[in-house]
């Protein structure tokens, strides 16, 4: 759906009005209720096609709309990665084992304004290294969100996740990035996980966008295997991924996809 109201900035990103950030609270609220509900599904023995079932009941039974079944031939309500898939895993029969940890990415549509969120979860326990992962990956995205204020630049976002999680000793996906959104699923800019501070657009109330970080316990490289959505790590080890949709306001930051049930890290 394209949005002829607001400012749009030299480098194509758009200028929403105050009165937006109604409409993306509530399509990130909606989305969030989901992936709180999920959590219920996740455990040893399921399948990832029944948590997209599941998903895809729950995105109906709101009255809302699924972002991503026909986006681009895609057939599911979710994207589940599960270990080393970094991202953009396609449901499925596979069935969960114990300790596997997975990222589900849901996305909806509420009056025409889209949600975006994805979050960790794990079946059963995670050993160490996995558990390490994923709170390095959750604290990255979150100290990623707090250099959102006008006056920065999407530079320094990037800078202060890379610089968090390499001072971890993992690795930051290059290959994949956060994105505008509103009414449009993307939208310029196009919000990297690495970069150097000061560098980039400088960021500007009313511009609504994701921050999305990727991260690796091995190295950052990734590929795309044939079915032309998934992508896993070059060297197959563990990938996190923590997402939320954000709005720069006056003095800061606004987090649209907070969780209702303070669910959204799953050891927290």
């Amino acid at each position: 759906m394209e949005d002829s109201r607001g400012r749009v900035t030299r480098e194509g990103i758009r200028l929403y009005e105050p009165a937006d950030f109604d409409g993306m609270r509530r399509a990130g609220q909606a989305t969030a209720a989901i992936l709180d509900a999920v959590a219920r599904q996740v455990a040893p023995g399921v399948t990832t096609e029944a948590i997209d079932a599941f998903i895809e009941a729950e995105i109906k039974a709101m009255g809302v709309t699924s972002a991503t079944i026909g986006y681009k031939g895609y057939r599911h309500a979710s994207c589940i990665s599960i270990n080393h898939v970094v991202c953009h895993g396609i449901p499925g029969p596979k069935v969960l084992k114990d300790g596997d940890i997975l990222n589900i990415d849901v996305t909806v549509i509420v009056d025409g304004w889209f949600g975006d969120s994805s979050r960790m979860y794990v079946a059963g326990q995670p050993n160490r290294k996995a558990a390490r992962l994923i709170e390095v990956t959750h604290d990255a995205l979150m100290v990623g969100i707090e250099a959102v204020r006008p006056g920065n630049t999407f530079g320094d976002i990037g800078h202060v996740i890379q610089a968090f999680a390499e001072g971890h000793r993992m690795s930051v996906v290059r290959d994949f990035c956060g994105h505008g959104l509103g009414r449009v699923f993307h939208a310029p800019p196009n919000v990297l996980h690495y970069g150097r501070a000061g560098s980039g657009a400088v960021l500007e109330e009313g511009m609504f966008f994701t921050i999305e970080p990727m991260v690796n316990l091995g190295r950052p490289e990734t590929k795309v295997l044939a079915d032309d959505w998934t992508a896993v790590t070059r060297d197959k080890s563990l990938s996190a991924q923590f997402e939320h949709s954000v709005g720069v306001t006056a003095d800061g930051c606004e987090i649209f996809t907070t969780s209702p049930g303070g669910l959204f890290h799953p050891t927290y």
